[in-house]
């Protein structure tokens, strides 16, 4: 059985070198968003009341007109109905990280005869089973009602696949009691409380009412194998990682893969990627190869939040589909292979007033002042609250890869540039304190020097870094909704706002300047802790990071503790983003879901090691030993030493992996850390011994296979 898998394999790798890459369709831009019911489309197919009463909600936030749902409902079907569609789904994001969808057909009976029926009920609410979803108690077997309530701001699409083409309509899903089983609702309710905060806060500074508008652009990196080799890898197909593999002695440390010339099949893969992201309206703007081989990135353009990670969750489907039509597999799990960069999901954030970027310095000393203002109250945020933000990216995946020599380390930490760093450093003593700007740092006088564009570095190692008009959250895993980490930061910068404003609105106007200096040099004072600069891998920060008190939660575990603390609670349920059930229940999920996935790998590594590792070495073992023995029968004695050293290696690893083999079935019963420790020891033996057996007996496609034939 271990020759035919290495056939194969084998037979893989000659039919990959020999395959064509599939041929692009024409560019032809003029199918951007044809997929979307979008403004346009609006504008098209409603009367001209119920299109500016939708809008009214969708660009202003004001609330939905229930009388105008027929009408759009209607509107809707006829676009689809035009289109191919045949069924309509209420498209969901519950806590299991992706997406969800019952299919309905627009088919109705009637008078023995069929008609198309889609009613502003079927538009606005839905009725899935809750129970079948994770809800961490919210809701038990026999509590099976749940609602999908339509999310207006993000604009429905359709999904097409080989034999038509559903409706999709983003919703939100709660319980029949009210409390948020998704990831969407506690977004949408963050959005609505920083809204609220940065207008106050604006309000200080004399600004008249403006929409706040959030915006995301998440970079999405992920790995491309060929489906042989996939198919031959059980870890892959039940994990997502490879539980087992020898790194190659060629993997990424000749820094050759990053930016380098993109492959035929790949480049035609990422060009169909584009074609159908286009179509969705989703502006794929940026393709290129990532550091370690076999490693992409796909990024687009910056979109309102709520948009953004719904269009987040569509790009990771396409990326699936597409390279299954490619005869490849995207794997989007944050460390499918040992040893090299696993992937992330740069988080870049920003927040507007207007049309004013909050984080653009500007170049007048009251947009100065108020930049000064927004970034001193998100340094507070992030020292206040590192410890939710490090648990809103945590999981099973994300433990392999933070902290593990690439970006970012576990510890959050700031990151600002040597400049602005300086800026803040002077705004705090008051003082010139740097030959950079002379004169005293003074708010509201014309005294902060225009900060251009890009007047920071970049830092790979910081978790949390300023980028010029934005801030980059580096700590998501790939395969993360980007859901969570935004509703946590929209949370804790809507807290610090409204702690800066109640400061503001009792200065008196002729002192505000010089209050408001005051104030932020008696913050920066309070939270500098967690700015630095420098190199977050090395030994010297975790020891600094330590001095300063920073957390440092290594694994889930540890991590998800927060979201119970009464202080926690108690912010998150004042801004009304979650209540003290949703919290507990979505500790309840995470912490069984990361038990379960740990549970899946360890059993998955013991079938492989038991079913396919230890019969191969055992029958190489007998074929050493088999060979040692007839040499000695005929009488040579040349070629012993080889043949003893060679038996010896294959008995001793033999007994080793039955060993460790054991140990791993006895952890099974245990604990999550017992398993992760087994699997550790049993896979240094299986990787030990890979490079023992004959390449033609090795069951499994090895590493230089996959993260080099493709």
């Amino acid at each position: 059985m271990s020759n035919l898998n290495r056939i194969k394999a084998v037979n893989a790798v000659a039919e990959i070198c020999g395959a064509e890459p599939m041929p692009a369709g024409p560019v032809d831009l003029g199918y951007y968003a044809e997929d979307v019911f979008n403004i346009d489309v609006m504008r098209e197919y409603l009367s001209k009341s119920s299109c500016e009463k939708l809008l009214a909600t969708i660009t202003k936030g004001e609330p939905l007109d229930p009388d105008i749902a027929g009408d759009v409902a209607h509107a809707m079907k006829h676009w689809a109905l035009e289109r191919g569609a045949t069924h309509y789904t209420h498209w969901f994001q519950p806590l299991t990280g992706s997406t969800a969808e019952k299919h309905d057909a627009f088919l109705e009976p009637k008078d023995a005869k069929a008609i198309m029926t889609f009613s502003g009920k079927n538009l606005i609410v839905g009725e899935p089973d809750a129970s079948s979803f994770p809800s961490g108690g919210l809701r038990s077997t026999f509590e099976a009602r749940g609602y999908t309530a339509w999310d207006p701001t993000s604009p429905a699409f359709i999904k097409r696949h080989a034999n038509g083409a559903t409706l999709c309509i983003p919703t939100a899903f709660c319980s029949y009691t009210g409390e948020a089983l998704d990831k969407k609702t506690p977004l949408l309710r963050s959005m609505q409380a920083l809204s609220i905060s940065t207008k106050r806060l604006m309000k200080c500074f004399g600004l008249p009412e403006e929409r706040v508008t959030i915006t995301l652009g998440p970079e999405q990196e992920y790995f491309l194998i060929d489906k042989h080799f996939y198919l031959q890898r059980p870890d892959l197909l039940q994990t997502g990682r490879t539980v087992f593999g020898a790194p190659p002695p060629k993997h990424q440390q000749l820094e050759d893969h990053y930016f380098g010339s993109i492959k035929g099949r790949i480049l035609a893969f990422m060009t169909e990627v584009e074609q159908e992201l286009w179509k969705l309206g989703i502006p794929a703007k940026t393709r290129h190869n990532e550091v370690a081989p076999a490693q992409f990135e796909l990024a687009p353009m910056f979109e309102e939040l709520n948009l953004a990670c719904d269009h987040n969750m569509l790009v990771m489907e396409v990326l699936r589909q597409v390279a299954d039509r490619h005869g490849l597999v995207c794997l989007l799990h944050e460390k499918p292979f040992a040893g090299i960069n696993g992937s992330g999901k740069h988080n870049n954030w920003s927040v507007a007033y207007g049309k004013n970027n909050l984080l653009n310095p500007g170049n007048d000393p009251h947009q100065n002042a108020i930049f000064l203002t927004v970034l001193t109250a998100i340094i507070e945020a992030v020292n206040l609250h590192s410890d939710l933000l490090r648990a809103a990216v945590t999981g099973a995946g994300n433990d392999h890869r933070l902290g593990a020599n690439e970006a970012p380390p576990a510890i959050i930490s700031m990151y600002l540039g040597d400049q602005l760093a300086d800026v803040i450093d002077q705004l705090e003593k008051g003082a010139p304190t740097s030959s950079r700007h002379p004169g005293a740092m003074k708010i509201g006088a014309d005294t902060l020097p225009p900060l251009p564009r890009d007047a920071t570095d970049r830092n790979r190692t910081s978790p949390f870094a300023f980028t010029g008009n934005k801030f980059e959250f580096r700590a998501p895993g790939s395969s993360q909704s980007c859901s969570g980490p935004n509703t946590i930061l929209n949370t804790i910068v809507a807290e610090a706002f409204d702690r800066m404003s109640d400061v503001l609105e009792n200065l008196k106007k002729d002192e505000f300047n010089s209050g408001l200096q005051k104030h932020l040099q008696k913050v920066i004072r309070a939270n500098k802790r967690i700015i630095f600069n420098g190199d977050g891998y090395t030994e010297e920060w975790l020891k600094e990071a330590g001095k300063r008190g920073l957390p440092n939660a290594k694994t889930t575990m540890e991590a998800l503790r927060c979201l119970t603390a009464p202080e926690n609670i108690a912010m998150l349920e004042k801004y009304g983003v979650y209540n003290r059930r949703e919290l507990e229940s979505r500790f309840e999920v995470f912490l069984e879901e990361y038990h379960r996935r740990i549970r899946i790998e360890g059993e998955i590594a013991l079938e492989i090691a038991a079913s396919m590792i230890a019969p191969v070495v055992t029958a190489e073992y007998g074929k050493a030993a088999r060979a040692l023995a007839a040499a000695k029968e005929a009488g040579l004695t040349t070629g012993l030493a080889a043949l003893q050293k060679s038996a010896a290696g294959l008995g001793a690893g033999l007994d080793e992996l039955n060993a460790k083999l054991d140990a791993l079935r006895t952890a099974l019963g245990g604990l999550h850390e017992e398993i992760i420790a087994a699997m550790a020891e049993l896979r240094h033996t299986v990787d030990s011994l890979e490079r023992l057996v004959a390449d033609e007996c090795w069951p499994l496609p090895k590493y230089r296979e996959m993260l080099f034939v493709y």
